[in-house]
């Protein structure tokens, strides 16, 4: 077998090893939590801190009613309990609990504002929480297919290591090192000859370059560089 087709056969290999890396460097990048996913764990967790803060509002609240109603009932049981009996005492006294029993309107407006705040964020939590599910159960399908193709093509890429050392092994050192310094500045280092043109530049090549092709010499394309290949 002629070099120029050893080299050929070296790089299609070599071009397979690049198109598996490329792959199993996505598969590496798309193991792991999804932007989705990180997005709903994250409105989930600021809706169950949130929650903790109402409902520390809505204790505090409840509290606040509760106090306030001990406070006018035990001014209630002094105005009528009949040992008051100076009328600017009780006129006071009055005052104090009509001023207590607008405090306490103000003070269950506002917990009721924070009871149907609770409820509304623990409907939201219902529901990130079922979105989360759904989208958890998503993301866990599509990592175990994910892990499974990157297994597969970690695979690949040592059968394709290992059938490249055997192809590189046939091809002495010196031919090797001039097939990888091409690869490094071009890209691709053997280029196929048809219809008399070298097909890494599109440029028709001197009638004895090809002929030199055609009896397998290795020949190097006058424009690009790149290693001449005939079928």
């Amino acid at each position: 077998m002629g070099l120029s087709r050893l080299l050929y056969e070296l790089q299609q290999i070599d071009l397979e090893l690049q198109k598996g890396q490329e792959a199993l460097d996505k598969f590496e990048r798309q193991l792991g939590e999804t932007e989705i996913l990180i997005r709903v764990k994250t409105d989930l967790a600021l809706a169950q801190n949130y929650l903790a803060e109402v409902e520390t509002k809505q204790r505090d609240a409840e509290w606040e009613v509760e106090d306030l109603e001990t406070k006018i009932g035990e001014l209630k049981t002094k105005l009528y309990s009949g040992k008051i009996k100076n009328p600017k005492e009780l006129l006071n006294l009055e005052h104090e609990v009509e001023a207590l029993k607008k405090q306490l309107k103000e003070k269950e407006d506002r917990l009721l504002d924070l009871m149907g705040e609770v409820e509304v964020v623990r409907d939201r939590i219902r529901i990130n929480s079922e979105k989360l599910k759904e989208v958890q159960e998503k993301w866990q399908k599509e990592q175990e297919i994910l892990a499974q193709k990157r297994n597969e093509t970690k695979e690949k890429l040592t059968q394709l290591a290992q059938k490249r050392e055997m192809s590189a092994a046939q091809i002495d050192s010196s031919t090797l090192q001039l097939y990888e310094q091409v690869r490094l500045k071009k890209g691709q280092a053997v280029a196929k000859v048809e219809q008399g043109r070298c097909q890494g530049c599109r440029i028709t090549l001197p009638v004895g370059g090809w002929q030199q092709v055609r009896v397998g010499m290795l020949v190097m394309c006058d424009n690009c560089g790149r290693i001449l290949h005939l079928d």
